[in-house]
This record gives C-alpha cells, structure tokens and sequence, in this order.
C-alpha cells in the first residue's frame, strides 16, 4: 500500500473527510513520527508496533570496483517492531505455502 493508497481508503471510509483533509492527516501524522524519530525517540502504537532507532556500528567494507577499503560511518536507521496483535493478524492472513506436485 502506497501513501496515496492509503490517503484513498481513508477518505473512502471517512465521507465526512474531503481528500484534501485526509491527505493533510496522513501528512501530519507521518511527519510528526519522522521528526520524533529524528530527535531519537520511540513511537509505540498499541495494536500495530513499536518504532525506534538503531545504531549502526562504524565498519571497513570495500569499494566493489576497486577492491580497495573504505570506512563506512556510524549510522542511525530506522526499526519497526510488530506488535503481537499484528503478528497474529498477518499470520491468520497468510496465504497457504505453494506445493509443488512430484
């Protein structure tokens, strides 16, 4: 599901919301997780999972042309946690394994 996906589905099922009003929710919320993110905090939504940030290590790895060394820096990325109730879900959704006839 894309952002404007979502934006759709909500407006849809929201009528009392125009498109324009629920883009500008969907816009604020998600700011609001990056910029709270970005000064290192943790987002928690009961039901759906936790958000956090995870500290890279500094490392050596290797220019793939050269061959040659190359200090990689110290990086902060983002890390999504499910929480139980949507791992149960997706699991309760999951489609049946292919099985391949002998």
């Amino acid at each position: 599901m894309t952002r404007s996906d979502l934006v759709t589905r909500l407006a849809e099922r929201f009528s009392q919301l125009t498109q324009k009003d629920t883009e500008f929710a969907v816009k604020t919320i998600l700011d609001a997780m990056s910029d709270a993110l970005a000064r290192g905090h943790r987002i928690e939504i009961r039901g759906f999972g936790s958000f956090s940030i995870n500290r890279r290590p500094p490392r050596m790895g290797r220019n793939p042309r050269s061959g040659e060394q190359v200090t990689i820096p110290e990086k902060r990325v983002p890390h999504f946690k499910p929480g139980k109730a949507l791992r149960e879900a997706v699991d309760a959704q999951a489609p049946a394994p292919m099985h391949d006839p002998d």
